[in-house]
């Protein structure tokens, strides 16, 4: 037996996780992140897109103080393993919902994979922040340098995700408005 699911279904979907990630992301743009910043006086691994060096990270990891670390691997982690999913799943819906509406299957799929891969990014990103973290003052370079990657990665296949959805809403539009001409 074969579900489907209506095309306003997926609209509904795409909107309620967007809502629910925004508001994760706020809670740690405006909460946990600038409070970790506010700490250290150096703005956190998550608000590096491009990266960071070994010097960077133990700076950051020792002006983070014992009280600050115990912060990040208890505050913004938690949140950090929610908003990953959260973003890929409302990628995914607005990627289920433009296919429902006769744009480019390729776009979609390949748009669904990227959205997943992102949300690995991240989790891989927060995995090393934490082994950053725990094992800090010992910290391998090999260990920043994934961890670095993980969140150069992250950032462009989360752009690139975004701009396919863009891409995407303005294929149906462009459709939709040469149907009603």
């Amino acid at each position: 037996m074969k579900m489907t699911i209506s095309t306003n279904q997926y609209g509904r979907q795409a909107a309620l996780f967007g809502l629910a990630a925004a508001a994760v992301y706020l809670l740690m743009i405006f909460g946990t992140l600038a409070h970790i910043e506010t700490l250290s006086g150096l703005r956190p691994f998550d608000m590096r897109p491009g990266g960071y060096s070994a010097e960077l990270a133990n700076s950051l990891i020792d002006a983070l103080g014992s009280s600050g670390r115990w912060y990040y691997l208890t505050r913004q982690i938690p949140l950090d393993l929610i908003y990953p999913a959260l973003m890929a799943l409302t990628l995914i819906s607005l990627f289920k919902w433009l296919g429902s509406r006769d744009v480019s299957q390729t776009l979609v799929q390949v748009g669904t994979w990227f959205a997943v891969a992102a949300a690995i990014a991240d989790y891989l990103e927060n995995a090393g922040i934490c082994l950053m973290i725990l094992s800090w003052p010992e910290i391998s370079a090999n260990t920043v340098l994934g961890a670095s990657a993980a969140s150069i990665v992250k950032s462009g296949l989360t752009t690139t995700v975004v701009l396919m959805v863009v891409l995407g809403v303005c294929s149906w539009a462009f459709k939709r408005n040469r149907a009603y001409a």
